[in-house]
Formats: C-alpha cells, sequence, structure tokens
C-alpha cells in the first residue's frame, strides 16, 4: 500500500533511498476518474525503479487546468486510491500547475510521461536534462481517458 508524503518533506525523504542505493521513478497527473488507462500507465511507471511516485494535482490545481468542473474527485480521495495499488509506493500533492519546481527538488531517477510529448515538446525537459533523469514515455491505451468518461457520462 502506497503512502501518502508531506510536500515539505518529500526531497529528503526521496534522496534517502537513492543513498541508500534504490532508484525512484515519478510521474505526474490529476487522475481523477481512475480507469484502465491509469492502472497500465502507473503499472508501467512502476516497472522502471525500485520505487514510484506520483505528483499529484491539488484540487486548486486541477480547477486551474481543467475548469471548474473539475476535479470529479477531491484530492484526499484520489490521493487513497492511488496509494491502494500495489504499483504507486507514495503520493505527494502540488499546488502549481506544473510539477517542475517538484521534480527539480525530488530528482527522481526516472520520469514517465505520456507518449503524446517528446523531449522537443515535453515541458520539464529541462530539469530532466540538467538533474540527468531519465525519461520514458508510456503509450496511452487506446480511448481510455477521463475526460471521455465524463462524456460517455453526460450522454447516457
Amino acid at each position: 500500500m502506497g503512502q501518502l508524503l508531506r510536500r515539505e518533506n518529500v526531497a529528503s525523504f526521496i534522496h534517502n533511498l537513492q543513498k541508500s542505493g534504490k532508484t525512484v521513478v515519478a510521474t505526474n497527473g490529476c487522475f481523477d476518474i481512475l480507469h484502465v488507462g491509469h492502472v497500465r500507465y502507473l503499472q508501467t511507471t512502476k516497472s522502471f525503479a525500485d520505487y514510484s511516485i506520483v505528483l499529484l494535482n491539488s484540487d486548486k490545481s486541477v480547477r486551474s487546468i481543467k475548469g471548474p468542473t473539475r476535479p470529479v474527485n477531491n484530492e484526499s480521495d484520489r490521493a487513497e486510491i492511488l496509494c491502494a495499488l500495489s504499483c504507486v509506493d507514495y503520493v505527494v500533492m502540488f499546488d502549481e500547475d506544473s510539477p517542475r519546481n517538484l521534480l527539480d527538488e525530488i530528482k527522481p531517477d526516472v520520469y514517465t510521461k505520456g507518449a503524446d510529448y517528446t523531449m522537443e515538446t515535453l515541458p520539464e525537459a529541462d530539469i530532466m536534462i540538467k538533474n540527468n533523469t531519465k525519461v520514458e514515455f508510456i503509450t496511452f491505451v487506446e480511448g481510455k481517458s477521463t475526460t471521455n468518461t465524463i462524456e460517455k457520462m453526460k450522454n447516457n
């Protein structure tokens, strides 16, 4: 079962894991309505390191990115659901629109992002390069997204 970490303690916690010889992979997202695409993405993410950490957009951050009707599930529910997955070791929330600052603080060994990005379009690429973080791009499950789920619910 995963563990929710406090933002102010996360960097030292992750660095201690790395000092003990463990590798850490990070990913980020809203993970609003969990679906099979999310689960497969997180399982693949976990396969790249000893420990996985999800940088979870807070409710404030989700509203800023997705609009006033989101998230559907609040941040504590989303964090608890993610922590229940065996492929998620740690979760930490952030309020900004982007995880750039948090990624620069924790300096994961690996960072995963959806395959709709490339190194040329990845907003965090400069931080990954500066911190020598390997980036892995993961293919999405076709047709599986929170937006599609919400639309399907509206239309039924």
